[in-house]
């Protein structure tokens, strides 16, 4: 049987904003047009903070935006995302179904279900460079070596700044010995992830068991389990479509991977990989909620259907960013564990 071969669909650029990132783009343009149209009087920002909202908020993502810009424009901040609103919902990009304002003058954005499945399409397009930018383009940030260092340099580097090497000894590891102890006591990946995220276990050694209460174990094992299913797919001689998840199913896993771009902005520009492993982690719990509810291969004489298809993709992206990011942590991702 022939090999199936992906033909991933090609991306138009802003066509579907569905990360952070994008969505920030998408409100900047927004207050640019107020702006240009006289109706708003303040400075452009130089970008907009988009983030998902706190416990009890609304929608998929919110923006302080109108809250930021009251003050220059000597306008009520409601009033500001009255305006903003009337214009996000007015361009109707393809990705965002409503737009509404809450509290003191937050914008909450709730995405259409398709955005999510662009995500998977995303991922699938661009590989392990999928969060990859330019966001320190002209920064010249000074590192030190070992693993932490080592982390910070791939990050930094990922998003377009400039790493120049010092002499010094950047291991925080002084409260668990000596890193080449630790090395021969947990292996090269387990005492990198015990230094980038020393609270992930109550115990070194717990680096060790490979079960679920073990992140880097979870982690890992969850990247084994995205492509050994795609294997088996190619087996079985159908590949995974990210572009028809009809029902919803993947949307919890979809907004991980959504919120991975900016994960690595931040964590290159606070200089802390253990934002990156954490997410990490986050993606592998959601996967694995994902992959118990929902059947990604067919079962017994079942043919694929347009849910395993869709299925199948996310577990695919899902795979290639746990790999992309381990990758950057300087972790290992085995495709057989």
């Amino acid at each position: 049987m022939a090999k199936p071969v992906r033909v991933v669909p090609p991306l138009l650029p802003y066509a579907c904003p569905v990360t952070p990132a994008e969505l920030s783009r998408t409100v900047l343009r927004a207050v640019r047009r107020a702006v240009d149209q006289d109706v708003l009087r303040a400075p452009v920002p130089e970008r907009a903070v988009v983030e998902r909202p706190r416990p009890g908020g609304r929608g998929d993502y919110a923006t302080n935006v109108a809250l930021k810009l009251a003050g220059p424009a000597g306008r009520p901040a409601r009033e500001v995302a009255e305006i903003l609103r009337a214009l996000l919902l007015e361009e109707r990009e393809a990705a965002i179904l409503d737009v509404e304002v809450t509290g003191p003058g937050f914008l909450n954005l709730t995405l259409a279900q398709d955005a999510h499945a662009s995500v998977v399409r995303t991922v699938l397009s661009q590989g392990h460079a999928y969060g990859h930018g330019r966001a320190l383009a002209g920064e010249v940030v000074r590192v030190g070596s070992g693993p932490h260092a080592d982390a910070v340099a791939r990050l930094v580097h990922a998003q377009g700044g400039t790493v120049v090497r010092t002499s010094a000894t950047d291991v925080p590891v002084a409260d668990l010995g000596d890193l080449d102890a630790l090395r021969a006591r947990l292996g090269r990946d387990g005492a990198t992830w015990r230094v980038l995220w020393p609270t992930a276990t109550a115990a070194p050694d717990d680096l060790l068991v490979q079960r679920e209460t073990n992140p880097l174990f979870r982690v890992r094992y969850a990247h084994a389990r995205c492509r050994a299913l795609v294997r088996n797919a190619a087996a079985l001689g159908f590949i995974g479509d990210g572009g028809r998840d009809t029902e919803g199913e993947g949307c919890g896993v979809a907004r991980v991977l959504a919120d991975y771009p900016g994960i690595l902005e931040a964590a290159a520009r606070h200089r802390a990989p253990d934002r990156l492993a954490r997410h990490l982690d986050m993606a592998a719990q959601a996967f694995f909620r994902f992959h118990d509810a929902h059947p990604v291969l067919p079962l017994g004489d079942e043919k694929p259907s347009v849910a395993h298809r869709s299925r199948l993709a996310l577990a695919e992206a899902t795979g290639t960013v746990l790999a992309g990011g381990l990758s950057l942590l300087g972790v290992s991702a085995p495709e057989h564990l």
